[in-house]
């Protein structure tokens, strides 16, 4: 009854769980859940730490520096997501800290880059100008192009 595959999945399960227990210990619940394990590999490249919580910024260095991390497979998409509710509300807290946005291929991660709140200031304007004149709606999870990413952003990995 149970596809052929299923002893290869059992013969590397036992790694798969000790990926999921290294990820444990830097904070990361499950692997396969948020870009879990995309996560784990950001953070041990950056040398981040993963800040727990839902709200507020993704990570924070050692020198207590927060960061909003993002990743994108571009096989699938060439824009990084914002927010569901991007607002003036949501812009300020994007002000405050620099980005890490990792690009992947697949599972396969290809870069990594730092933008600063200055290189996003474009994008902050924007879509503030956007949510007021458009009744102060807020915004759909508007995009950061790769490319721009690419050419704005300072390669760290």
């Amino acid at each position: 009854m149970s596809h052929p595959d299923l002893n290869k999945l059992l013969e590397l399960w036992p790694h798969i769980q000790e990926y999921q227990d290294l990820a444990l210990k830097h904070g990361i619940n499950d692997i396969f859940q948020d870009n879990g394990g995309k996560l784990l590999q950001v953070l041990l490249i950056t040398g981040l730490t993963v800040l727990p919580g839902r709200e507020g910024n993704d990570a924070v260095d050692n020198a207590g520096q927060e960061y909003e991390l993002k990743s994108i497979n571009i096989d699938l998409t060439k824009g990084f997501s914002t927010h569901h509710h991007m607002n003036p509300v949501i812009i300020a807290k994007y002000r405050q800290v620099p980005w890490i946005f990792a690009i992947y291929r697949g599972i396969a991660i290809e870069a990594i880059y730092r933008l600063e709140p200055k290189d996003l200031e474009f994008y902050y304007d924007k879509w503030e100008r956007k949510w007021y004149s458009d009744g102060h709606k807020d915004i759909n999870n508007p995009k950061i192009p790769v490319k721009y990413v690419m050419e704005h952003g300072t390669k760290i990995y």
